[in-house]
């Protein structure tokens, strides 16, 4: 028999919506979706230590984890604590966190976090988990933690958990601008509802959200002018509305070369697609060169995964 490992590495992506479409809140207070996913690079990194206790520290990184709750709240605790449940044994783990993933920037990173937990908790404590049994896990979690896991591209359906991986045909380059102000996703999704009640008489109503052909066509034939044209996300009118400051960095984005900007998922990080990976290096420079803090990126990226040591 194998010797238990007395400590375990895992990776997992954060993640951009490049389309999103939320259907009419439901009985259940939450919302339909369709999106299609999108991993890049920029990956969340686990190490679980054995330990007497279950404990999380963040280690020093490119992101400023100083006031990020490292307690019951956080998602990778959380992870641990289910994962012992269903696993039928004790929560014993030092988790420590470095991140790359914008927080509170609609990029999954307390979701990857989780993804990550759950591979290296799996084979810490040699529970022997199926990849589908852990996505059940992360589901129960946060509706991007299945996609975490996965990686690479796919529609999200339902709250986003039910997914279908897609073809990519290519790379695809992006500089996310990232903002000094958190946004609460709850308060976003509130927004829109209060927009489409208020309007009600004019809105056309999806009756089943849907990610559109044409962005996974684009997709497929890996060709990002044609991606650019089909990016969309029903939550970026009440983010602008609600954050009226990252209007202009919008604009100034689409102005600057990209071929298309989009508020990530609930906001507020900005994805900018570009044409190439130099396009994109110089676009990223001229948001520097105003005094943003952008983070260049590409995608598709690989999912959840084990570090050899």
């Amino acid at each position: 028999m194998t010797d238990a490992p007395r400590r375990v590495t895992a990776t997992a992506p954060g993640k951009v919506n490049v389309t999103l479409s939320v259907g009419e809140v439901a009985d259940d207070g939450y919302h339909p979706l369709a999106t299609l996913f999108m991993a890049l690079n920029l990956v969340e990194q686990v190490e679980a230590r054995e330990a007497e206790t279950l404990s999380l520290r963040f280690a020093p990184g490119p992101i400023d984890t100083e006031g990020l709750e490292a307690g019951e709240g956080n998602l990778a605790i959380r992870a641990a604590r289910l994962l012992a449940e269903f696993t039928g044994r004790a929560p014993l783990a030092e988790l420590v966190i470095r991140k790359q993933v914008p927080i509170a920037g609609g990029m999954g990173g307390g979701s990857a976090d989780a993804a990550a937990t759950l591979v290296a908790l799996d084979a810490l404590w040699q529970t022997n988990l199926t990849r589908e049994d852990l996505a059940d896990l992360g589901a129960k979690l946060g509706s991007d933690v299945p996609f975490a896991l996965l990686g690479n591209v796919a529609v999200g359906t339902g709250r986003g958990t039910e997914l279908a991986p897609t073809l990519a045909g290519g790379a695809f380059e992006w500089v996310l601008r990232l903002s000094d102000e958190g946004m609460s996703t709850p308060a976003t999704y509130r927004a829109l509802d209060e927009h489409r009640a208020q309007h009600a008489s004019h809105l056309f109503t999806k009756p089943v959200p849907v990610v559109p052909q044409a962005a996974l066509l684009a997709l497929r034939s890996g060709d990002p002018v044609a991606l650019a044209d089909a990016m969309q996300n029903d939550l970026q009118a009440p983010a602008l509305r609600l954050r009226p400051d990252l209007v202009e960095a919008l604009e100034f984005g689409e102005g600057a070369g990209a071929l298309a900007g989009i508020v990530s998922g609930s906001g507020p990080t900005l994805a900018f697609l570009a044409a190439d990976a130099a396009a994109a290096d110089a676009l990223a420079e001229q948001f520097r060169a105003r005094g943003d803090t952008v983070v260049r990126a590409n995608g598709p990226s690989g999912g959840a995964r084990i570090l050899a040591d």
